[in-house]
């Protein structure tokens, strides 16, 4: 077949639809190029817990009036926590542990691409209305850490909360 002018240019274009998804899935999901494939690796507020040591269980309530309840969570350094995470509302959320520059980032990169899929995440949970997940994670690490809905509008009216490790 001859590659003409026309031909050529369509080539590129098509080729462009499929490349550029591609590069931005292969920077990472979110804001920064973070990758959230499940790796032992620790972060700066934690890392993936061990199923078999799992210290307790808090259960974080979502809700379509955008808030966490509880909105605060104490833990012990060191501590492995089952987070299970309800969503009894209507709305789709997310439940996302960062620290606070991290979600930020995450939430302005969620607005450019809100149809934005997460992937295989150790530190996130998204959940339909009338779902729930849970999710494992070791605090490692002293200090205030965050948990957030990140869908557009989400974190902006105040869906956010806190982990003080001490």
């Amino acid at each position: 077949m001859k590659m003409t002018r026309p031909r050529l240019i369509t080539l590129m274009a098509a080729l462009a639809m499929v490349a550029v998804p591609l590069a931005v899935h292969a920077a990472g999901n979110h804001a920064g190029g973070h990758s959230h494939a499940a790796t032992a690796d620790e972060t700066p507020f934690g890392m993936p817990g061990d199923k078999k040591v799992a210290s307790r269980t808090v259960t974080i309530r979502m809700s379509d009036a955008m808030r966490f309840s509880p909105a605060a969570v104490n833990v012990k350094l060191g501590e492995t926590i089952r987070f299970v995470v309800t969503n009894p509302g209507n709305l789709k959320h997310e439940f996302v542990l960062g620290t606070m520059n991290d979600l930020k980032e995450h939430a302005e990169a969620m607005k450019k691409h809100p149809d934005m899929e997460h992937g295989e995440e150790n530190h996130a949970v998204d959940l339909a209305g009338g779902k729930r997940g849970s999710l494992l994670w070791k605090f490692s690490k002293p200090g205030e850490f965050y948990f957030g809905c990140l869908i557009p509008g989400h974190f902006d009216a105040g869906m956010i909360g806190k982990v003080i490790v001490k």
